[in-house]
């Protein structure tokens, strides 16, 4: 792939060096941020910007010496990558001697920069941008205080995730409210969200909270583990009273759709592991009972609990022990 300078002129690709064209002479190497700037190269590529980009936000900055913009963005970009104090890193990549690089990342003008986190790049631009614009660039990769954006995102989660699980619904609300408006459509503020208008009852609202997902998301395990259980609520709206259900199943043990039934009202009770229960007995006494509907059952009680649940995996081992006896 033939990479061209902001002037039209096309860079030579491959292994053979790139002649310098323009004003000679590299700018020396950056020093002034410390650790949080420095200068990479093939070898070191993966160390300094995939692994390091593990635990801050990295941004490389694709260069060449006889690249006039370059030398125009380049000193502005450390400034501000200095004024983060660490929160966010730089690394400089001269095409000229590493056109590996260039390649794999597919860099067709410089300049071109690149912000990375978790090993992914997140973020870029090409050519010389004006002042205002690169700070806000780099200012976006961290959030309050200084703390990664992503971490602050984390951090509300995980206050949110304890809000929900201590029935404090109305905060947990809020929390994942303000995530999804610094992050629209992230998936789990989705699907904290919505779980909080099921567990106060209101599932049509949860539906209606599911659909502002971002499309990318939409298999994300969070979304689908709420979309089963709105399903499951939906269903246990139609389950009779667990009394007569009960005593049918106590009458007759054979009856599996009473015992069907049963299972439903149970989950619609909140009494999930006894609903799991009743499935699994299902399965045990006719394993194709009515196209293996309470096989199929238990399996979006899976999804919804979701995978690490404690009563998912003790579920799932009963499961296959009936399956495969």
């Amino acid at each position: 792939m033939a990479l061209i300078d902001p002037s039209g002129r096309p860079l030579k690709s491959g292994k053979e060096p790139v002649q310098a064209m323009g004003a000679p002479g590299a700018p020396p190497p950056a020093q002034t941020g410390g650790a949080s700037i420095k200068d990479t190269s093939l070898a070191t590529f993966a160390a300094d910007v995939l692994d390091a980009s593990m635990d801050v936000p990295v941004i490389v900055d694709f260069w060449a010496p006889w690249c006039g913009p370059c030398k125009q963005l380049g000193p502005a970009l450390e400034r501000f990558v200095t004024e983060t104090k660490g929160a966010v890193r730089l690394v400089k990549v001269n095409i000229d001697e590493n056109p590996e690089i260039a390649q794999q990342l597919r860099v067709q003008s410089i300049p071109t920069v690149y912000a990375f986190r978790n090993g992914q790049p997140i973020d870029g631009f090409m050519g010389a941008i004006p002042d205002s614009q690169l700070r806000q660039f780099v200012q976006g990769l961290i959030g309050p205080g200084g703390a990664p954006a992503e971490a602050g995102i984390e951090e509300a989660l995980t206050l949110a995730g304890e809000a929900l699980a201590g029935r404090d619904l109305a905060t947990a609300a809020q929390l994942f409210g303000h995530i999804l408006q610094e992050e629209p459509g992230h998936p789990k503020a989705v699907a904290g969200l919505a779980r909080c208008y099921l567990e106060s009852g209101d599932v049509e609202r949860a539906k209606q909270t599911l659909g502002l997902v971002r499309p990318d998301a939409l298999q994300d395990e969070a979304i689908r583990a709420v979309e089963a259980e709105v399903a499951l609520r939906e269903r246990a709206t139609d389950a009779g009273d667990l009394g007569p259900l009960r005593a049918k199943v106590d009458a007759n043990p054979a009856d599996l759709q009473a015992r069907f039934d049963l299972a439903l009202a149970l989950d619609g009770k909140g009494a999930r592991e006894e609903a799991l229960d009743q499935l699994l007995e299902i399965v045990k006494r006719d394993r194709k009972w009515n196209e293996e509907t309470a096989r199929k059952h238990l399996v979006t009680l899976f999804e919804a609990m979701g995978p690490m649940d404690p009563r998912t995996l003790a579920a799932r081992r009963r499961l296959s022990a009936i399956l495969f006896s």
